[in-house]
């Protein structure tokens, strides 16, 4: 059974919506919609889309991206600093598309969550149990016979592959009996019952954190993965409807004829107006007691597959402390930067290497005596400042670190292919692999007070490198990004400098003149959750950004279907 709305609206397979778009350069179909809602009157940028009684779709004028939030009176949840909502919203929708395989993924978790149990039921009780013990098996068929904590674990997991183990506040999100009181099952009922009627109402799609219209430049090589993950008008939840309490479907049903009327179900959202004196308590009293997830790690099994399948494989930021390269890949990599904090070698991984700033220290000799033979090739570089402070205090060493094509970056380069000797490390050169050139800049960290200089060594090495040949595909390859426009970090994040924007002219002129397809980079650690790409418009042509960084759930991400993409438009 599939859900349609009233609409005449149908995609066929490996087709898009390509909606009328309106003066505003919205669909019709949206646009008109700004006119329902009379704040939009004295709202110039987020103007509401859509809404019920506990969420919102607004549309942020300037760049046009839609965002589903919370109502200002609906509490995600009890539990203070609990910053795993992207994933649970990213959990609720798989849950609705694909129930048996969300099974699946908490089954092969089993280990880990009885892991979680064992800490969760000693935090409530101090009571020290077993894995196989009466209490953990009950504590886990909980879950599974529970949907609306079924979808939290999920969600809880896809941080824990992402991000490491968790530690705070384990009993409310893993045991029943106390994830009642944290009012996370009545926000994901409400989450469910909007994204069903929002989708259902209008030409959109969304995985639970990204919300797109119905229309798309993905290669239909890759269409079919994108919209297995994706939440539509036309998508077959029945399935899942099934296993949801019933309230919670009868809501979700009713949602489809009456996209306006009120749902209720015993599953009560947790409401600011009637317990914020209590939550405002809580947090202000609130003693952290997390530990840092490599602490944990030890702990707890990896049960995900460490094999990447992917044919040109993008990986950045796997901060390897152990030593040993934590996943396999027979095809072409794409290592952008802050592969290793400690010394460690590979002899079968192949594929391209940046160089980022972990890797300055990283091939640093382990021996102290800076006086012994193998600290000798350093020796030119005693006496500068930011050398000193790399083998003393790395994090103070890396806005001072020399811009372009300086001696230590070459000796750095000839230190990494000693250790990965199937990698080719880009240090301000270029490669051709599948018909594709690639060009590696060292930009080890994003210098802001210090952007004409880079941006300066940035026109100049893509003059060199781009040469005479136009029209050959080409992705520039970066640790940092090269400046905000080809950047994956968005203006809310606290690391975001409006300053390190494109100001060299000369730059657009090259990316204009050249066919650049698209930039990778690394550096700013954005989880997976958040999209591993995007497609931007610089100097006149769209453009894919990609920042993929690892996790025991992300072995890389998959650039051949954006290549593919690109090279179809």
């Amino acid at each position: 059974m599939k859900l349609n709305r009233g609409k005449e609206l149908i995609i066929k397979k490996n087709q898009s919506l390509s909606p009328i778009k309106s003066e505003a350069g919205l669909p019709v179909e949206l646009a008109d919609r700004f006119e329902l809602y009379p704040e939009n009157k004295r709202r110039p940028v987020n103007k509401t889309l859509f809404r019920n009684d506990y969420f919102q779709l607004t549309c942020n004028m300037r760049d046009h991206s839609m965002a589903i939030s919370s109502r200002g009176d609906l509490v995600y949840s009890a539990i203070p600093y609990d910053t795993a909502r992207n994933y649970i919203q990213r959990a609720a929708i798989q849950y609705l598309l694909h129930p048996e395989e969300v099974r699946h993924y908490i089954e092969m978790h089993k280990p880990n969550i009885e892991q979680y149990l064992v800490l969760s039921i000693f935090q409530v009780t101090k009571k020290r149990v077993s894995k196989d013990s009466p209490e953990v098996v009950q504590a886990y068929n909980a879950i599974v016979q529970n949907p609306l904590l079924e979808i939290q674990v999920l969600g809880r997991l896809l941080q824990h592959d992402e991000t490491g183990p968790l530690s705070a506040n384990l009993a409310g999100k893993f045991l029943f009996s106390e994830n009642v009181k944290t009012g996370i099952a009545g926000y994901v009922s409400e989450y469910l019952n909007f994204v069903v009627q929002l989708t259902q109402a209008l030409p959109l799609t969304t995985d639970g954190k990204n919300m797109k219209l119905l229309e798309s430049t993905i290669s239909d090589a890759s269409l079919d993965d994108e919209m297995h993950k994706q939440l539509t008008f036309d998508s077959d939840i029945a399935s899942a409807l099934d296993l949801l309490p019933q309230e919670v479907k009868q809501n979700i049903e009713r949602s489809i004829i009456n996209t306006t009327q009120p749902m209720l179900t015993n599953n009560q959202p947790l409401l600011r107006s009637e317990f914020g004196k209590e939550l405002s308590d809580v947090r202000k009293n609130y003693v952290a007691h997390s530990v840092d997830p490599q602490e944990l790690k030890q702990y707890f099994e990896n049960v995900l597959p460490t094999e990447s399948t992917n044919i040109v494989n993008v990986v950045s930021d796997m901060h390897i402390i152990d030593g040993k390269f934590p996943f396999s890949n027979k095809h072409f990599n794409i290592l952008a930067g802050d592969v290793m904090d400690s010394h460690m070698t590979n002899e079968k991984i192949s594929g391209i290497y940046v160089i980022g700033n972990h890797e300055l220290a990283a091939v640093l000799p382990e021996n102290p005596d800076v006086n012994s033979e193998e600290w000798q090739k350093w020796a030119p570089f005693s006496n500068y400042e930011w050398f000193k402070l790399i083998r003393e205090s790395p994090d103070d060493a890396w806005p001072l670190l020399p811009v372009g094509d300086h001696q230590y970056y070459e000796v750095v380069k000839s230190e990494i292919e000693k250790r990965f000797p199937k990698m080719q490390v880009l240090n301000n050169s270029s490669t051709v692999h599948g018909g594709i050139r690639y060009i590696g800049l060292t930009i080890p960290v994003a210098l802001v007070k210090r952007r004409k200089k880079l941006q300066s060594f940035i026109l100049k090495s893509l003059k060199k490198l781009l040469g005479k040949e136009q029209d050959i595909p080409t992705v520039i390859v970066s640790h940092a990004p090269l400046f905000n426009e080809l950047s994956r970090l968005s203006p809310r994040s606290k690391s975001y400098s409006k300053e390190y924007v494109c100001t060299e002219p000369a730059i657009e002129q090259l990316f204009e003149q050249y066919n650049i397809i698209g930039a990778i980079h690394g550096h700013h650690h954005i989880p997976a959750a958040f999209g591993r790409y995007k497609v931007v418009e610089f100097a006149g042509k769209e453009r894919f950004v990609v920042c993929s960084i690892y996790s025991d759930m992300n072995t890389g991400f998959e650039l051949m279907s954006l290549i593919d993409g690109s090279l179809e438009n």
